[in-house]
This record gives C-alpha cells, structure tokens and sequence, in this order.
C-alpha cells in the first residue's frame, strides 16, 4: 500500500478523512493504529475521525468510524452526513439511501450541499441530574443518542473551560468504564441556543457534533418545551437543525439531523503519512 485516495470533509466544523474502501485498498493489519495516525494534525492529514465505506448486503453501503485517536465510534452525525454525500457525488448511491453503521442503519437524504440523516432512537433521557466534582456538584442531563452525551445548561459559553471541565467530566466514574461526551449549552442574544462540545475519542474540543446537538435539543424540547425543529449554534457558528416528534415528557420519535455537509478537497497521501 503505496498511496491511498481519499476526501478530506467537514460536517459543520467536524472534519474527516474519508476512504472508498470498497474494494478493500486500506491494507493495514491494524485500523485503529491507521487511524490515530492518519488523523494526527501536523503529523499527517489530520482530522476528527476516519471513515471507511465499504460493500454491504444489507443496505447501499455500510461504515467504519475511527475517531481520532484511533478508538471506534457507534455512530456520528456530521461523519455520516459526510458519509452520505460522499457516496452520493461518487454516483454509488441515489439522493435517499441508507447505510450501516455500528448504531444500526442510518438513512440519509442528499439536499445540495446540506444532507439530512435520520438519527438512532434517543434513549435514557434524564433531566436534573447531578454529579461531585470535589468541591462543587454539576447539575445536567444526560441523553444516549447512539453515543452517551451529558448536557449541561450554563449562562455564558465564552466563560465555560470547555476542555478542562469536559474533560473531568468525560472521565468521571460515573460515567465508566466508556466515559462521555459533553455538551455546554446556553442562550443566545437573538433567542436561539448555542453548543460546545468535548468530544470522546477526540478528547477536545471540537467545532460541531451531530450527536451532541441531537442531545442538546431533546434537552431543551423536554426541559424547556421547544419545538421541532430546534437550530443549534455550533463553535464553528454553522447552524445545525433537530427535527423530531416528541411522543411524550422524555420520548422522542422521528429524529433527524440536518446541516451542511462540505466536500473540502480530494488528493491521495502517501505512505508517509501512516509509517511514522
């Protein structure tokens, strides 16, 4: 395996490499180590996670996601709505298709550049929970929608140490032995509501997360009464859309994520850029 080709996508803010691997031309004994190397920034490509498609019987294809560090992901909304029109520009697959992920089947359908994917059902809603973090007690909600997301309502984003609280609370021990991700969500000026987020498996911050949003919103439709579809602002300033229909006080049916998806560049990398 000399060189490879591959597209190099954001998702709001979320970027990934992503790879036909159709035919099976990542050759490597070990896709995790690939992974964390390929996505290290300054070091090689750099992104927030690889994304493999490839052949499957079951759907028009299926995936394999790597988060950054080479650790694999349930599910992700920006990478599969990256996914998605990845596949449907290479002309594999029609504007409405579905595709396999480790979450299960996930349909999408192709709007120009924004794409729209129906997301895992929403489980294990909970709102008004509380965490010890020494000497102070965190109040948040925690939502599972396909990967574990606290939510965490603050007044001011600017002021929120989003790495360093995140990333207590991504590894308390409440939350093990998978940890979580976290979500810090507030206001803004004009009436909308505005997200960072502390990503698992990229262990930062990142500027968007499809799944976080989703959280965020069904938060905010439970604990606050909001509407379908809830807009989000993300830390890239992209505004992502939550549709859903709400079929109880915690229950959610119908649940879709909308937002761009940007085709950045395609190019082929060489060796080098995994044998380091």
């Amino acid at each position: 395996m000399k060189e490879l080709h591959f597209a190099k996508m954001s998702g709001a803010g979320n970027d990934f490499i992503v790879i036909d691997n159709r035919f099976s031309v990542v050759e490597v004994e070990d896709l995790a180590v690939f992974a964390a190397k390929v996505c290290a920034r300054r070091m090689s490509v750099g992104a927030d996670g690889l994304i493999l498609l490839e052949e499957s019987p079951n759907a028009d294809f299926k995936w394999q996601f790597f988060n950054s560090d080479g650790s694999r992901g349930e599910m992700c909304g920006n990478g599969a709505r990256c996914a998605a029109r990845f596949a449907y520009l290479q002309g594999w697959v029609p504007k409405k298709m579905a595709f396999e992920t480790d979450a299960g089947i996930i349909r999408a359908e192709v709007q120009n550049e924004n794409v729209r994917i129906e997301m895992t059902p929403a489980s294990e809603v909970e709102l008004k929970r509380s965490l010890n973090l020494g000497e102070t007690r965190l109040e948040f909600s925690f939502v599972n929608t396909g990967v574990p997301h606290v939510v965490v309502e603050v007044e001011d984003l600017g002021e929120v140490d989003v790495r360093g609280l995140g990333r207590k609370i991504r590894n308390h021990e409440a939350f093990q032995p998978a940890g979580t991700n976290v979500n810090f969500i507030a206001p803004e000026r004009e009436n909308g509501w505005a997200v960072r987020t502390y990503e698992r498996g990229v262990e930062d911050e990142t500027l968007a997360c499809g799944t976080g949003c989703t959280a965020a919103a069904l938060v905010l439709a439970a604990s606050r009464r909001m509407k379908s579809p809830v807009p989000l602002k993300t830390a890239s300033g992209v505004i992502l859309k939550v549709h859903f229909v709400a079929k109880g006080p915690l229950r959610f049916d119908q649940i879709f994520l909308e937002g761009e998806a940007r085709l950045i560049y395609q190019a082929k990398m060489e060796a080098d850029a995994w044998n380091y």
